[in-house]
């Protein structure tokens, strides 16, 4: 045998020798590889697909991508609502029908601002679908909002017209006069409505045509144009009406994409549609795969899977109240019989997380993380208990970073030359993301609103970052865990909550001098709940009765203060660290100490076997 042949053998047999010891070296030392692989080729993918459509003329809206899928797919279930099923096609047709009542029986234009004030029901997809056709931005408000948020929010975002649920009528009269001072049209889905001021829409709608309307009437839209207005408590005051541009909508529609989800799969949504993942994930994610939405007014962990079995469901959304709930349920024999394979969601704790899957079977869970108003978002590919992402090859692309952050203070650290400090690893910091072209952030609708969430000089002079407000860490094997927020603000049964709102309305009442409002952690939930540290004026006395009726009227259930604590001197706002340490825990508290009862209707004395009764989870916050 020639040197020649054998050379050429031992590097053949060295070759397959490495070969075959690849796969081992990388599961030992790169354990993820594969799956960051995987992402960043579908990621790729996604990208290559969002520059051909932005490249496509006439303008490519996610309008569009739902129209090719009710010509592709006319009689493919789309909504299904209470046994009631509607096509693609269906879909498509009843949105005509509302937009050609519309052009007809209102003063309407192209660009006009509607305001949207309706629960999860089919005709919050009809009639959004019905506005882009006509031009229109729209703004989502909370169907639970009353009185003066209720008509702050209308009025921040410069609406012509105000489109409410039948429902919703009386909430709709409490504000009535102001609209009507500002000459603004309301319709109510009702056949009939007497009340002045207030038109009913339903019987206009079923008399018009289901004649499509002309793309011309969105000849005038472009990329930055504003889509949706998606309301968030920020870090303060009351709710900002954060701008979803129309290319934001376009790349929402990558979301459900890129996590495997085909036109076969059926997806729960119980989500409220007003709120991003609701909307965006949920509602959005589905035109573009063109899955069936499974669509609930509203979640119920009683009917949660009993829904799941009776649809066929195989995907299902989350946020971290959800899967605690249903882990809280009793258990049953057929917890594993369903064909769920995905949940997609954000904010669930990592016991949570493994108790879910030890008793519901073989979910895949993918975590993410992201805001409304953010040019920033993370997920958990790989399926990692208690992580919301990974850093990657990606990271240049999307240039976040964690910087170390003041709690005290509440600001960011700075060097002596004035720039932050970027977090070590394993530390807590403050995530922040470079804004760009390609990471653009647009903001609010009110400018200085906007500008406060920037911040200058991060890592060199003159960068412009957005603060994202939220506090995270990077572990050593490169995956990001949620820490906390920071700042005036704090999430409770899945809503971000203003601390300064909460506090100016508890300041109207005529006993309060004083109040600073807080987030709490409660044993056994995500978030924290509400309590408010307050100071009486001289010579008056708490009234439980009055605080109740006077928070009722201003704030939905959620902002609600649960706890509320009577102190003697002022309730600065560098006291509030230590407010929050203490908790509500009567034990260690002098102060007078009440909790809020909604069956009485009034804020009750906090005793110890209250306390008691609620750590050890037997009163339900």
């Amino acid at each position: 045998m020639s040197s020649t042949l054998c050379s050429t053998m031992y590097l053949v047999s060295i070759l397959f020798a490495s070969l075959a010891i690849t796969p081992l070296v990388l599961k030992t030392f790169f354990p993820y590889f594969w799956k960051d692989a995987w992402y960043l080729a579908n990621l790729v993918r996604i990208l290559l697909k969002l520059v051909l459509r932005r490249r496509r003329k006439p303008l490519f809206l996610v309008l569009d991508r739902f129209l090719e899928q009710s010509v592709a797919h006319a009689d493919r279930p789309f909504i299904v609502f209470e046994n009631k099923t509607y096509s693609y096609l269906d879909t498509d047709r009843r949105s005509n029908k509302i937009a050609n009542a519309l052009q007809r029986h209102s003063t309407l234009r192209p660009g006009d601002t509607v305001a949207l004030f309706m629960g999860n029901e089919p005709a919050f997809i009809f009639t959004w679908l019905a506005l882009a056709k006509l031009g229109c931005p729209v703004a989502f408000l909370n169907h639970n909002i009353r009185s003066r948020s209720l008509l702050h929010c209308f009025n921040c975002c410069s609406a012509k017209l105000l489109i409410a649920a039948e429902e919703l009528q009386e909430a709709v009269e409490e504000v009535l006069p102001s609209l009507r001072e500002q000459g603004v049209c309301v319709y109510l889905m009702t056949k009939q409505c007497d009340t002045p001021g207030v038109e009913g829409f339903s019987d206009q709608v079923e008399e018009a045509s289901d004649t499509p309307l002309p793309q011309a009437l969105r000849s005038d839209i472009t990329f930055k144009s504003p889509a949706v207005y998606i309301y968030t408590s920020g870090t303060t005051g009351l709710p900002k009406a954060a701008v979803i541009t129309q290319n934001r909508l376009l790349v929402a529609l990558a979301v459900l994409d890129s996590t495997g989800i085909t036109p076969g799969d059926v997806i729960y949504l119980n989500l409220p549609l007003y709120h991003t993942a609701g909307f965006l994930i949920g509602f959005i994610g589905s035109i573009e795969t063109g899955s069936t939405i499974i669509l609930r007014r509203k979640f119920s962990a009683s009917q949660f899977w009993d829904d799941c079995r009776k649809y066929n469901v195989t995907v299902v959304q989350y946020i971290g109240e959800v899967l605690r709930y249903l882990c809280n349920t009793p258990k049953r024999d057929n917890d594993r019989e369903h064909k769920v394979r995905l949940a997609i969601g954000n904010g669930v704790r990592a016991e949570i997380w493994k108790e879910f899957l030890n008793r519901f079977g073989n979910i895949y869970v993918r975590e993410f993380y992201a805001s409304t108003e953010g040019n920033v978002g993370l997920i958990n590919y790989t399926g990692k208990i208690g992580a919301i992402g990974r850093v990657n090859y990606l990271h240049r692309l999307f240039p976040y970073a964690l910087i170390k952050y003041d709690t005290e203070r509440d600001e960011p650290i700075r060097d002596s030359t004035g720039l932050c400090v970027e977090a070590p690893k394993d530390e807590t910091g403050l995530l922040v993301c470079k804004i760009t072209n390609i990471t653009p952030f647009v903001g609010y609708a009110n400018s200085q609103q906007t500008e406060k969430k920037r911040l200058r000089d991060v890592f060199q002079k003159g960068d412009l970052y957005f603060n994202s407000g939220d506090l995270l860490k990077i572990g050593q094997d490169n995956f990001i865990y949620f820490q906390d927020r920071v700042g005036d603000t704090f999430r409770w049964k899945g809503e971000n909550v203003a601390t300064t709102e909460v506090a100016d309305i508890l300041t109207l009442i005529d006993f309060v001098q004083e109040a600073n409002v807080y987030g709490v952690q409660v044993p056994g939930n995500e978030g924290r709940i509400g309590m408010a540290a307050v100071t009486l004026k001289w010579g008056e006395q708490f009234d439980g009765n009055k605080t109740f009726s006077h928070v009722a009227s201003y704030l939905p259930a959620y902002a609600r203060p649960r706890f509320i604590r009577i102190q003697m001197t002022g309730t600065f706002k560098q006291m509030k660290v230590r407010l929050v340490e203490e908790g509500f825990d009567p034990a260690g508290i002098t102060d007078p100490l009440y909790i809020l009862q909604e069956r009485n209707q009034s804020y009750t004395p906090l005793t110890g076997q209250i306390y008691g009764s609620i750590v050890a989870g037997i009163i339900k916050l």
